[in-house]
């Protein structure tokens, strides 16, 4: 039993984890109720010859050089720099942050400079020192008819709440380019995606002689007294049966469609600006390297958000609310310490994190980890 770790959950945070302390000789058991490792990050060649991420596109995308050197010894890459555009109407494609080519289409303008631009979006703005809420900040940043545009109808499928009773927090990762740059992430110098898809990845960084992986195995308190210390990602208020209230989740449903003929323009994510049920839909072939085997085949993927608990409980999105009463929730249950029991990654800490702060922050915790246990 001594230094036999387990930890619960084959993602990002459960593989992080599992790998540093195998490194310095700990014996570690990694399971998973799913039947496949990597988490909401798992990746697969459907029989159309396309490589498809089962829980929805992930894209690699930090400025964080740790985390892209540490991540490199388990994967070589593909270099890709994501862009999205919004279908408005029947047939305009804008681009996504908004650009100039975007508020030169909506508003029937010819700018040519950034600063002609900001100077016209400046003009738009709701000026607003108190920010409570969504749609107080996006108000403030683009006025009401880009936000009404682009982001209400969007946010209430997303969410199923208005702009008003959400956090500002959730739109803050919404960078705004009024130049000509397209990139979905301008702010990030690294962006790259696996050579040979995440579950690859995930295969090598869990590929040691001190991890042991059981899958379609579910979490279960009394195995606890087999080990010595416990990490893990399950749901924090699933863990304690609930006894604060639910913490809940927005999840997706995915519609894949395998067609012949190709009409994505060229696009990997088209989002849908209008109030029917779907918020985007990706077209797998165009990103590089998931064109695996056959060419005449495509792949169109629509999401349809609902509540996890109409989506077989799969959790993928924690809800912030403007007054944060989830956020009060699961305070509660953070302060229930437990002796041996560390809770990591989304699930157990009712964070929304981008994949590289994930690592980032497990590679943080988990060294401090080892270093107070030498």
């Amino acid at each position: 039993m001594q230094n036999n770790i387990l930890i619960v959950g084959a993602g990002f945070a459960g593989a992080v984890y599992a790998r540093q302390l195998a490194e310095k000789d700990y014996h570690v058991t990694v399971i998973d109720k799913r039947n496949h490792i990597a988490g909401n990050c798992y990746d697969y060649v459907d029989n159309s010859g396309i490589r498809i991420h089962k829980y929805g596109p992930h894209l690699f995308h930090t400025s964080n050089i740790k985390v892209f050197d540490y991540l490199s010894r388990f994967t070589k890459w593909i270099k890709y720099e994501h862009k999205v555009v919004v279908r408005v109407g029947e047939d305009k494609l804008v681009p996504l942050p908004i650009n100039i080519h975007t508020i030169n289409t909506i508003f029937n303008k010819s700018f040519e400079s950034e600063q002609e631009v900001k100077s016209f979006v400046d003009s738009l703005r709701i000026k607003n020192q108190e920010i409570i809420n969504a749609q107080d900040w996006l108000y403030d940043k683009i006025g009401e008819r880009l936000t009404n545009i682009f982001y209400r109808p969007y946010t209430k499928k997303m969410w199923d709440l208005d702009l008003k009773n959400i956090s500002h927090s959730v739109v803050k990762r919404i960078k705004f380019s009024f130049s000509n740059e397209e990139r979905y992430f301008p702010n990030d110098s690294i962006q790259f995606l696996p050579d040979k898809g995440y579950t690859e990845l995930f295969t090598n960084l869990l590929d040691h002689k001190n991890i042991n992986i059981c899958l379609s195995e579910k979490f279960s308190k009394s195995s606890l007294k087999e080990f010595t210390y416990c990490f893990n990602s399950m749901p924090i208020d699933e863990f304690y049966d609930f006894k604060f209230g639910n913490l809940p989740y927005r999840s997706i449903k995915f519609k894949h469609s395998i067609t012949e003929s190709d009409s994505s323009s060229g696009h990997v994510t088209i989002n849908y600006s209008d109030s029917s049920k779907h918020t985007r839909e990706t077209w797998w072939h165009n990103i590089p390297g998931h064109h695996v085997k056959r060419k005449d085949l495509f792949v169109k993927t629509q999401e349809e958000p609902c509540d996890y608990k109409d989506n077989n409980y799969e959790r993928y999105y924690p809800v912030k609310t403007s007054d944060d009463r989830f956020g009060g929730i699961y305070k509660k249950y953070r302060n229930l310490k437990e002796e041996k029991i560390e809770f990591i990654g989304r699930c157990g800490t009712y964070q929304y994190l981008d994949m590289h702060q994930v690592v980032n922050q497990s590679l943080l915790n988990v060294n401090r980890w080892i270093k107070d246990h030498e």
